[in-house]
């Protein structure tokens, strides 16, 4: 019975969509009818949970949900495709403007491809896709260089394999970039902080944690759980040197130097004594092309000393190196969250 209603309530949601899909993408097409061919051609893809699926040879209307999958989309030139997106995709800004479908677990069932990404999108949406005859794509990266792939698989599945190799080239470059710069240095130890109360982190086999140790850090919270609940105690005892937040809405979250400090247990933390903390932009939850924009922030931030640029006026007299622990320039946030977790701890936002 469950099953049965949830189909029944994505058909209904469906519907409400097709109305409007079919009159901007199929009516404009019926003057031309005699042109399309009876029967479309199929190929068959394998996904990245090793799902073969069946797709159009040419992909023109796309569902992404995911805002990972649709920050690809557009970093693939190909938002004209998307026809429709989650709540949650608010990058770039144009996503917002986009037909939304809801959250993963109620999306709208009128698409030529679906994008699915595994750790937002509940096995029984993908289940009822597949049983009303819609492909859904889905996408599982858990390193750097694994989001790259993706990102170049993704370009392939939608027709632009050219742009995917000349996007993933690119991402490869600035990441190696900044490697470059920081493989001389000590990792900073750091905690990465997904949610504070409860107190909750992330694991070793996160594309997250393999974020960190590209920007020159290796997170202190050593667990095989993706998103492991920890307490303050064991934070205290493996003192991390920065605490590092990813923050959602810049222009409206409060900066405060003393967030944390006013909490209970937080104030024993030295890097909190000392206001080492390390903000950075929400990028990081994302397995998106950002990635390489969210790792080269990071590490300017842990390693300043690795990004000061000689001016060409200064050569002859060069200022001295910076202390190897700088201040924090910036301040933790207030971290407030309107989704569950741990659904969307990563994917999600």
């Amino acid at each position: 019975m469950p099953r049965f209603v949830e189909l029944r309530s994505l058909m209904h949601a469906s519907l409400a969509i097709v109305s409007a899909f079919l009159y901007i993408y199929i009516l404009p097409l019926n003057s031309h009818a005699a042109q399309i061919p009876a029967t479309p051609a199929y190929r068959e893809v394998t996904d990245e949970l090793g799902r073969t699926i069946r797709v159009p040879q040419t992909i023109h209307r796309i569902v992404s949900l995911a805002p990972n999958l649709t920050e690809t989309v557009y970093a693939l030139g190909l938002q004209d495709r998307l026809v429709g997106d989650t709540d949650y995709c608010d990058f770039p800004p144009e996503a917002q403007q986009k037909p939304k479908v809801g959250g993963a677990i109620n999306p709208s069932l009128e698409t030529i491809a679906v994008l699915v990404t595994k750790n937002l999108n509940r096995l029984e949406t993908v289940n009822a896709l597949d049983s009303l005859g819609i492909p859904s794509y889905a996408t599982d990266p858990h390193t750097v260089e694994a989001i790259i792939a993706s990102t170049e698989r993704l370009a392939d599945l939608l027709g632009t394999p050219e742009t995917g190799t000349t996007l993933g080239k690119e991402m490869e470059r600035r990441i190696a970039a900044i490697k470059d710069r920081v493989a001389s240095l000590p990792p900073r130890r750091v905690l990465f902080i997904v949610w504070t109360e409860p107190l909750i982190s992330i694991g070793n086999n996160t594309f997250i944690a393999d974020a960190l140790q590209h920007a020159g850090a290796v997170s202190v919270i050593d667990s095989s759980q993706s998103w492991p609940q920890i307490n303050l105690e064991e934070v205290v005892l493996l003192q991390p040197e920065f605490l590092v937040f990813a923050e959602s809405h810049p222009d409206s979250a409060a900066h405060t130097n003393d967030t944390l400090a006013d909490l209970p247990g937080w104030r024993i933390l030295d890097a909190v004594k000392h206001r080492r903390f390390a903000v950075i932009s929400d990028a990081v939850n994302r397995p998106a092309p950002r990635i390489a924009s969210a790792i080269e922030d990071l590490a300017r931030q842990l390693h300043p000393e690795a990004f000061a640029e000689t001016p060409q006026s200064d050569k002859d007299n060069p200022s001295p190196t910076p202390p190897s622990t700088p201040p924090a320039a910036r301040s933790p946030l207030q971290f407030a969250r309107d989704f569950s977790l741990p659904q969307e701890c990563a994917c999600a936002r």
